[in-house]
């Protein structure tokens, strides 16, 4: 099974759309918790808790949205599909899942 970049182009134009939207509600989330006197002592460790947790996975969502960035921009490559690595092709299964990835599933392990 060969790979369609056009298809392949589609896909990730969808998924930088999802990671974006993901990425502006992640940074409302964040968002500076202020001292309340109506928030419980527990209720406001959770908060900052919960705060935490949003800031790491704010993190990963532009990791992954500078990589799509680039998966895109590299998509008309030669070497567009080919393992860093090994040099063997990139299985479209993971292409079509992770197209952000630059190495097959056996490298990546």
């Amino acid at each position: 099974m060969s790979i369609d970049k056009q298809e392949i182009e589609q896909l990730i134009n969808k998924q930088i759309a999802t990671v974006e939207r993901k990425i502006k509600s992640l940074k409302e989330l964040t968002q500076a918790i202020a001292p309340d006197d109506a928030i419980g002592r527990v209720s406001r460790m959770d908060a900052i808790n919960n705060k935490s947790v949003n800031e790491a996975a704010l993190r990963q969502s532009e990791t992954k949205l500078q990589k799509l960035h680039e998966a895109l921009e590299r998509i008309n490559d030669d070497d567009f599909g080919v393992c860093v690595q090994c040099h063997g092709p990139i299985q479209p299964g993971r292409i079509v899942l992770m197209p952000e990835s630059r190495k097959c599933m056996k490298c990546a392990k």
